[in-house]
């Protein structure tokens, strides 16, 4: 049984502490506010079986937008989860190294799958300890950016003697230098991406994995038949083409995430890290800041393991923002 918490968890929110759900401001997911502009989408694609040509369409908008050669093989799954879900069924069980603290439906998943998962703290002691090794770069939940050099060279190293790196870079939009996308199609490594996080679509729950033909034919056939739908292709061939919402959108979310860590910051918090789509802080009263932004209808993102980690992901306008903010100070008023 999957006992991880997510964020995202506003329905529960919701039954705990009360209130119209229109009324609360969810700060609990990484999340773009700024959703893309979907397009209209045709009959076809909710009349019609998906077919091979949206298909590709699909995936050549994302070897493109991902800068990866026209040949790699991809892999289009409903969400990048169905993607850590199945991934670790391609491999008999052998011990794997994860590079933590992560999210951690990873472990979750190769434990399932019957693999012996360790949890290191680098790229050096994950290649210490086994021959397939994930990182999820940029890191979530504190947003810590691997070099991409020692990524790809890792990759070779692996690949060399039959293992693989699995790089889950879900929230590589925002940190394009960082992602090894490029490299996908070589053995001994797999990207995975998502149009959740970016695009603020997460309803769409369509994820891409880049990768060898030989392991991408291998998922997609453990994937089966049209796993993903005619409407969510067409979308994602829009939103993946569509560079200049692309580039508008980036210097949007990076001048947001400065306006919220200066509000965290002047209220006491200690800045872990973050990506332009949430901020991590340090707070010695993490656990009874929760419950108090959650008594006025504000829901963040706490972790069990770590009492003083709080993350918030991007308020979705000044109002948002002002009522954090007050929100925070009155904590200090009731001490």
């Amino acid at each position: 049984m999957n006992e991880i918490v997510h964020g995202g968890r506003l329905d529960e929110a919701v039954k705990q502490f009360g209130g119209p759900r229109d009324a609360w401001v969810d700060l609990s997911t990484g999340i773009n506010p700024h959703t893309y502009p979907v397009p209209e989408i045709s009959a076809a694609a909710w009349a019609d079986l998906p077919d091979d040509a949206a298909t590709g369409r699909a995936a050549d908008a994302a070897r493109a937008a991902y800068g990866a050669d026209a040949l790699v093989g991809v892999s289009l799954a409903a969400g990048s989860q169905m993607h850590i879900q199945v991934l670790p069924y391609l491999f008999k069980p052998q011990p794997i190294a994860i590079v933590g603290f992560t999210y951690q439906e990873h472990g979750v998943c190769w434990r399932r799958a019957g693999h012996e998962v360790y949890v290191t703290d680098g790229l050096g002691s994950a290649e210490a300890t086994a021959r397939i090794v994930i990182v999820v770069n940029p890191n979530n939940p504190d947003g810590r950016v691997f070099d991409r050099s020692d990524l790809v060279s890792l990759a070779r190293r692996l690949g060399a003697k039959g293992g693989m790196l699995i790089v889950d870079e879900s929230f590589a939009d925002v940190s394009p230098h960082s992602s090894v996308a490029e490299e996908a199609g070589r053995d001994g490594l797999f990207v995975m991406r998502s149009l959740g996080k970016f695009f603020g679509l997460a309803g769409v729950r369509l994820g891409v994995g880049l990768g060898s033909q030989a392991l991408i034919s291998r998922l997609n056939e453990r994937l089966g038949p049209w796993p993903v739908s005619g409407a969510a292709l067409e979308i994602a061939t829009d939103c993946l083409s569509n560079t200049a919402w692309h580039r508008k959108m980036l210097k949007k979310l990076n001048n947001e995430r400065e306006k919220l860590e200066e509000v965290l910051i002047a209220n006491g918090h200690e800045i872990v890290g973050g990506t332009a789509l949430f901020v991590l802080s340090r707070h010695g009263g993490a656990t009874e800041l929760w419950q108090h932004l959650a008594q006025a209808k504000i829901l963040t993102r706490s972790f069990p393991g770590k009492p003083d980690w709080l993350r918030f992901g991007l308020p979705a306008g000044r109002a948002a923002l002002n009522k954090l903010n007050r929100t925070l100070a009155d904590f200090y008023k009731m001490d």
